[in-house]
C-alpha cells in the first residue's frame, strides 16, 4: 500500500466541475486548488470542500502548477485537471509506479470516449507527441495527469509558465534519463464550462504555439 499524495488542481473558473472532482479523490490524497484568477465561485467551492487553496495571480497553466508544487508538502505530487474529464481514481495506480521505483514519472495517456476530444485537439496532441518520440521521449500524450516525487520535480527546474509546461517537463525528464511509465486513462467530456485548450481551435492553436516555443528552445 502506497502513501498518500498531494494533488495539484490548476483552476480557472472550474466551480461547476470542481465539486465532483474533489469528491472522487482517493482517501489520503490532499487537494491543492490553485486559483488562477477565477471570476466564478471556484475559491468558495474549494474552501467549502476542505481543499487547500492557493492563489496564483500570474495567468498560465505552468504558473498554476508551479504554485501548487511549492505549496505541496507530500513526497509524491499529482497534477490533475479540475474539469472532470479525467478519473481521480487512477492516481493511486500512478503513485504506486513511482513509489515502487518502477518509474520516475508516471503519466496518463488519454483514451477519449466518443465525442470527448474534438479533431483539432486530437491533431495537436498527436503532432506534439510525435515530436516528443522523435526526441527519444516514449509517450503518446502530453501527460495531462502525472505523478512525480516533489523534490525531483523541483530539481528538474521546469521554467515554462504557460501551456508549454507539460512539454518542457517531458523533455527535461527525457534528457535527465528519467524512467517514464505511461498508462491508459479514460478521457470523458468535461463536466462544466469550456476547455481553455481543446474547447476551441484558437485555444488549441495557442497551446501548440506555446509548446512549439518550448521545442525551439530545447533543440
Amino acid at each position: 500500500m502506497t502513501a498518500g499524495a498531494d494533488v495539484v488542481l490548476p483552476c480557472l473558473n472550474e466551480a461547476e466541475s470542481l465539486p465532483g472532482v474533489l469528491a472522487r479523490l482517493p482517501a489520503g490524497y490532499r487537494a491543492i486548488v490553485v486559483d488562477n484568477g477565477s471570476t466564478d465561485d471556484t475559491v468558495a467551492v474549494a474552501t467549502a470542500a476542505g481543499a487547500t487553496v492557493v492563489h496564483e495571480p500570474r495567468r498560465g497553466y505552468g504558473a498554476a502548477v508551479h504554485a501548487g508544487l511549492l505549496a505541496a508538502t507530500a513526497d509524491y505530487v499529482c497534477v490533475l485537471d479540475a474539469d472532470g474529464s479525467l478519473p481521480p481514481e487512477v492516481l493511486p495506480t500512478l503513485v504506486a509506479e513511482v513509489a515502487a521505483g518502477r518509474a520516475d514519472l508516471a503519466v496518463g495517456r488519454r483514451r477519449p470516449v466518443r465525442g470527448a476530444m474534438p479533431w483539432h485537439a486530437r491533431l495537436g496532441n498527436a503532432l506534439i507527441a510525435g515530436l516528443l518520440r522523435r526526441r527519444g521521449v516514449p509517450v503518446h500524450d502530453i501527460a495531462p495527469v502525472r505523478v512525480v516525487r516533489r523534490d525531483a520535480l523541483l530539481a528538474l527546474g521546469v521554467q515554462d509558465r504557460a501551456f508549454g509546461y507539460p512539454l518542457e517537463l517531458l523533455l527535461r525528464a527525457g534528457s535527465a534519463g528519467w524512467r517514464l511509465h505511461e498508462i491508459d486513462v479514460e478521457y470523458r467530456p468535461r463536466t462544466g464550462g469550456r476547455s481553455k485548450v481543446s474547447g476551441s481551435v484558437r485555444g488549441t492553436a495557442r497551446a501548440v504555439r506555446d509548446m512549439s516555443a518550448v521545442l525551439a528552445l530545447t533543440r
